[in-house]
């Protein structure tokens, strides 16, 4: 019978047990005794934030679906546990089996964001697993990295015994045969990341070396041990159509972020926006067969029992196949009474059509993201919207009966002036206008509320902007001031709330995605002084972290606010994601071109992938939006 791992003093003493006991609705139980090889996937946050990541849905689904695999979960735990497993000397275990991590041959690690580094930390501590990968001993498990921080997984690269740069359906199994035939066979724990080192997709950091030019950035990186890539390249699905999908996904006892099923359209995206680091990474746009989706979706409904379901992408209403597909979910869950979550659509009558065919609109709001204040300014990050689009969907929303929109903008963009952050406010109170100006007296229900939020650039990795300075926390405030007093000064302000993002968080997530190896004593230090979930401001502790980087001689501006040249070597470069870093450089040169005194700048605007091919390199993965373009 199985055996919770805490006793139920310590399950009554927490806020929500159900984060900890597992055995929930389709989760996979194993018999140890027929299994070869034990793999715990984690998440580094709260369960509820770990259990709406579809990736792992995914990854969980497909190694369980082989027979000599137990795929488990494992989440952070939260603050109140997290005291009373270190009190009761508990060690962390995975919720399927209830054994500890330490038991496992892999640990398998999903790195979404940033300000979790310190949590990756705390799953290793709490496990007995020593922090650096060369300190493990052959009873240790292998620690994987993946998801979208392994881009650049340099910060942490001494905590990981290799990384997975990709998409995990590709080479799992071939990773996990090449483990169980050297272990069958007496072999080391060096001997399996030698060989996982010439397994593409797979980095191993300890077989690589960095070297450093008298001004700090890069001079080389190099492979240390012959016969393993110089370049790793990343791992993508040809089909996606045909890949493995979780029609059995996990259900919790307890409500999640993403409470609801979740349908993937297509991945990446056609767009190209310069700042935005997803549509970059998992280039080119691949669609799911609408047939299949549909098929997916019945499926998905009847295993889970949930009453709502969210159709996934980076852009939804440029998958080529939604019209079909809403029309067919509308007719299936009018019968069951299931919701429709559409998110990530466009400013356009399309979408805007869709929307009112599947949201109530007296209960919902729309969202769109302009992200910056004037044309000229949204042409340098090519977003690919006008002022003319964005009144015009604003209208045939409020037409349609909604009457409060949220509205996205993001503040420290290259280029950005006062003028631009004026155009902020200016924008609201012409969307508010419109407002009233197309509903008739006795139609409205109230005032119109529009919510402005914003939060603050953050140079990424593989886009265009990656040569771009920050802006210093001091300009952000002065920034988030300016937009504040532009909305106070608009006839309609009183319609008009503003919220905007904490910038301290915003300069350290800087620093960590486009650091390199001579962070992980900081990160490390920052755990030892009781860092953990960063990502949440109640517990972020800015002061700790500013005190380390000073302790370990980190310049916080060489990360964030220094400017780079064309030929610097980037800690990332050594990554091949199929996107060059000439396009991305021609992008950047492009978007500095732009002329201040003029917001119509058509030579600023790169078109998309639909519209015209630029080369941009992700044609070399032969599939996707690249074929079909022929």
């Amino acid at each position: 019978m199985r055996k919770l791992a805490l006793k139920d003093e310590y399950l009554l003493r927490v806020e929500k047990p159900a984060r900890y006991i597992g055995n929930e609705i389709n989760s996979v139980q194993k018999d140890k005794e027929k299994i070869a090889i034990r793999m715990a996937l984690c998440f580094p946050d709260v369960y509820e934030i770990g259990m709406s990541h579809l990736g792992i849905q995914i990854l969980y689904d497909m190694i369980n679906s082989w027979d000599d695999v137990w795929c488990e979960r494992v989440y952070s735990p939260w603050a109140d546990m997290d005291r009373i497993m270190r009190e009761a000397s508990v060690p962390l275990f995975a919720l399927e089996s209830q054994d500890p991590i330490r038991e496992f041959d892999f640990l398998g690690i999903t790195i979404q964001f940033e300000l979790c580094y310190t949590n990756i930390l705390q799953i290793l501590d709490l496990s007995g697993i020593p922090f650096y990968a060369g300190e493990r001993t052959e009873t240790d498990p292998i620690v994987i990295g993946g998801g979208p921080c392994t881009y650049n997984p340099e910060p942490i690269a001494d905590f990981f015994d290799l990384f997975y740069i990709g998409e995990g359906e590709t080479r799992y199994r071939e990773l996990l045969d090449c483990y169980r035939e050297i272990r069958s066979n007496g072999g080391s724990r060096m001997e399996f990341l030698l060989a996982a080192a010439r397994i593409p997709g797979i980095y191993v950091p300890r077989f690589y070396q960095t070297e450093y030019n008298d001004d700090g950035t890069i001079s080389l990186m190099k492979p240390l041990i012959e016969g393993i890539p110089a370049r790793i390249s990343k791992e993508i699905v040809d089909d996606i159509s045909q890949a493995c999908y979780p029609l059995k996904p996990v259900v919790p006892f307890i409500k999640t972020t993403q409470d609801r099923v979740t349908l993937e359209l297509q991945r990446g995206c056609l767009r190209g926006c310069r700042f935005c680091q997803a549509g970059y990474l998992y280039r080119p746009v691949r669609e799911r067969d609408v047939a299949i989706l549909k098929e997916y979706a019945i499926s998905m409904l009847a295993n889970t029992g949930y009453e709502e379901i969210s159709l996934s992408s980076l852009s939804s209403s440029d998958y080529s196949g939604l019209a079909e597909l809403i029309d067919f979910l509308i007719t299936e869950c009018k019968s069951q009474q299931t919701n429709i979550s559409l998110p990530s659509l466009r400013i356009d009558a399309f979408s805007l059509d869709v929307m009112s065919k599947v949201q109530d609109v007296k209960k919902s709001s729309l969202t769109f993201a302009p992200e910056a204040g004037s044309q000229k300014l949204r042409n340098i990050i090519n977003k690919g919207l006008t002022e003319e689009m964005i009144l015009a969907g604003a209208g045939k929303a409020f037409e349609a009966g909604w009457s409060r929109v949220k509205l996205y903008f993001m503040l420290g963009l290259p280029a950005e002036t006062e003028s631009d952050i004026a155009g902020i406010g200016e924008l609201a109170n012409r969307i508010a206008a419109v407002y009233y100006e197309t509903v008739p007296k006795e139609k409205r229900n109230g005032k119109v509320q529009i919510v402005v939020s914003t939060s603050f650039f953050i140079p990424k990795p593989f886009t265009p902007f990656q040569w771009a300075p920050q802006a210093t926390k001091e300009e952000f405030l002065d920034k988030a001031y300016l937009t504040r007093k532009a909305i106070t000064t608009q006839l309609n302000q009183k319609s008009i709330k503003y919220n905007w993002h904490e910038t301290d968080s915003s300069v350290l997530e800087c620093v960590l995605a486009r650091g390199d190896r001579r962070l992980a004593p900081s990160i490390l230090a920052v755990y030892r002084k009781g860092c953990i979930f960063d990502a949440w401001s109640e517990h972020y502790r800015h002061d700790v972290w500013l005190e380390t980087l000073k302790e370990n001689n980190v310049d916080i501006a060489f990360y964030t606010t220094r400017a780079r040249a064309d030929d610097e070597i980037f800690p990332w470069d050594f990554i091949d994601v199929g996107v060059s870093k000439e396009y991305l450089l021609k992008e950047w040169h492009k978007a500095r071109s732009a002329p201040q005194e003029t917001a119509d700048a058509e030579e600023l605007i790169t078109p998309n992938c639909r519209e015209q091919c630029q080369g941009c390199g992700a044609a070399s993965f032969r599939t996707g939006i690249c074929v079909l373009r022929g």
